[in-house]
């Protein structure tokens, strides 16, 4: 092996979307960086769902745009269907979700990491992380090349040992077609991380026109959607081009039929699998078995984008043999006679346990190691680009020894699923959901640049032209709440007539033009009529974090030594230390601590 004769502030290992909002963070934090990847024609790739967004998910796309991240710019400039979910509720669990074409998101992507001051791109597998004195001094990759470098984020997807199944057959890959990384696995391990096994998967690509969608519901995109990014009102793609349709249809009692003459087939049931497979979305032969009262399931077929004739059904993910696939595929309205260009299959892949992390993603025990996305027991593209974006923060404050960020489980859904996954694990793939953040009426997709910009500036993740923006519109939402909060009508402040429950944003409009109000941003008016119709909840709300930030703001040392607390029980002591928990509001939600568990710790704290 040759030593690369350059040196690095920080190499990420992979580049899918975990990867590439890493080296680009990194890089925008003007870090000297190098992202490695298996293969340069594949970096952000959609390998499953050609989506963006969704319930919960969204929440962290728009994060990942207050931080000045990737993902929100790609999808408003290659979506080819918006639609915001849940529009019939209150705007906690709302979710803007695009339909990404599959082609141009990656090539946009890799046009603009390659365009990026700071970092190098490199196609290589990288085979083992490198040390000295247990401490991260580079990688070693299979070109037989040596790159130096401070720290490594590893964001190696579903590539680590990466074994294919499609009935029978089984194959080597990190997804149909490409090659598995070997070497890498090991390697972390033998340094102490914990290893484990996890599956995922994906239904079967169909002929477009092989499709008869007249047996089928169309879903057109909504008119003029928001756009992710909260630098636009909506989408530049959509601004000279037509959204795309999809549809929807459903599977029928032959296909259920089809499925249970077929379950020995499926290596999900004859044992073939070893890894556990996400309990939210389960592949249709587990959703056949597992919710056997259910005649159909929906399946909603949605384009991969403007020039392709690839569909995506969604909703029958597989890992069934061939055959199987295309008599279950007939058996729906509208695919009777539909071709498959790609058989579905189900992908098993090495992960090590996030609970060997501190909630900055950092290794408890290798330092200059992090470690972001699918590596860390999640799935989507979503959850894995915020952890990315979070572990290069940390990982430039880390190497400048500045103070790590981190967030509070009531400030971002980034921080809501890094501290679930760094206390409690995961034992099966982690999705996001609205119900997971205790604090969402806070926690909305619409502010997430309110609650995050300023830590965006503060660690050089946005420019100071954006940084400007932001304080002007806070700063007119503000005065938009003073004035709704000082004009009164029939003894009542117009904040509070916002709050009945009859009064709509339409009726909020009427207000402003009869009271003469000056006219401003819409997004301005959006988020002052939000903020004014749920003042009361988000009081509560408030009042309930002030009670509990007295624990999340008591850190505990890094090198605590948990034998010091006298009468605490074994199981805690034990749970404390694998942990290693970093405050005393994580402690307290790790599984099986008791309040008196905590009480014992923080009486030896204070001591």
């Amino acid at each position: 092996m040759i030593w690369f004769d350059s040196s690095y502030d920080v190499i990420v290992i992979g580049a899918g979307h975990a990867g590439y909002e890493a080296a680009h963070a990194s890089a925008r934090m003007k870090a000297k960086t190098l992202l490695l990847t298996i293969s340069l024609e594949t970096i952000a790739q959609l390998s499953c769902n050609p989506a963006i967004g969704g319930l919960g998910k969204s929440h962290l796309v728009k994060e990942i745009d207050a931080f000045g991240g990737l993902m929100p710019e790609l999808i408003d400039q290659t979506g080819i269907q918006f639609r915001t979910l849940n529009l019939s509720k209150g705007p906690a669990v709302q979710a803007l979700r695009a339909q990404a074409d599959k082609d141009t998101y990656p090539k946009l992507c890799s046009t603009i990491l390659q365009n990026t001051p700071n970092l190098d791109i490199v196609q290589a597998m990288v085979t083992e992380i490198l040390t000295d004195d247990n401490s991260v001094i580079g990688v070693a990759a299979d070109n037989k090349i040596c790159y130096r470098s401070k720290a490594v984020i590893v964001t190696t997807g579903t590539f680590l040992n990466g074994v294919i199944h499609i009935g029978e057959l089984t194959k080597n890959g990190g997804r149909n077609g490409e090659p598995a990384a070997y070497g890498l696995s090991e390697s972390i391990a033998k340094l102490g991380h914990k290893i484990g096994r996890l599956k995922t998967g994906t239904p079967a690509r169909l002929h477009a026109e092989s499709i008869d969608y007249s047996k089928m519901m169309v879903q057109p995109g909504d008119e003029n959607p928001p756009a992710f990014s909260f630098k636009y009102q909506t989408p530049p793609c959509l601004h000279n081009q037509k959204q795309i349709d999809c549809y929807v249809t459903h599977t029928t009692a032959l296909t259920k039929q089809i499925i249970l003459d077929n379950l020995e087939r499926s290596p999900l049931f004859s044992g073939q699998i070893k890894g556990i497979g996400p309990r939210y979305c389960p592949s249709i032969e587990d959703k056949v078995k597992r919710f056997s009262e259910k005649e159909i399931h929906h399946v909603f077929i949605e384009p991969e984008g403007r020039n392709s004739q690839e569909i995506y059904p969604n909703g029958i993910s597989t890992s069934l043999p061939f055959d199987v696939q295309l008599k279950m595929i007939h058996s729906i309205p509208g695919l009777e006679n539909a071709e498959i260009i790609r058989p579905g299959y189900a992908i098993e892949y090495d992960y090590f346990n996030p609970m060997d992390l501190y909630a900055t993603l950092h290794s408890k025990i290798v330092p200059g190691l992090f470690m972001a996305g699918q590596i860390n027991g999640t799935s989507g593209y979503e959850e894995a680009g915020a952890q990315g974006l979070y572990a290069a923060i940390n990982a430039i404050a880390w190497i400048r020894e500045l103070d790590p960020l981190i967030l509070n489980r009531n400030e971002a859904y980034i921080a809501v699923m890094i501290d679930d996954l760094v206390t409690l694990g995961a034992e099966e793939p982690y999705r996001m959901f609205t119900s997971r953040a205790e604090h969402r009426i806070q926690l909305r997709q619409d502010n997430a640049d309110l609650r995050l910009c300023d830590y965006a500036y503060q660690y050089g993740l946005i420019s100071d032209e954006r940084y400007s923006a932001f304080m002007k519109k806070r700063e007119m939402i503000q005065k938009e709440l003073t004035w709704l909060n000082e004009t009164k009508q029939t003894g009542d402040s117009l904040l509070k007539i916002i709050g009945r429950p009859d009064f709509d944003m339409q009726n909020y409009l009427e207000l402003r033009q009869k009271y003469a109000a000056e006219s401003i941003d819409e997004a301005v008016t959006k988020q002052a009529f939000i903020q004014a119709k749920y003042s009361g909840y988000l009081q509560k709300e408030e009042q309930t974090v002030n009670k509990l930030q007295k624990y999340e703001l008591h850190r505990i040392p890094e090198n605590f030594d948990y034998n010091k607390v006298i009468g605490i029980r074994n199981e805690a002591k034990s749970k404390f230390m694998e942990v290693k928990p970093m405050t005393i509001g994580q402690a307290r939600r790790i599984s099986g601590i008791t309040p008196a568990d905590i009480a014992l710790l923080i009486g030896t704290l204070k001591k």
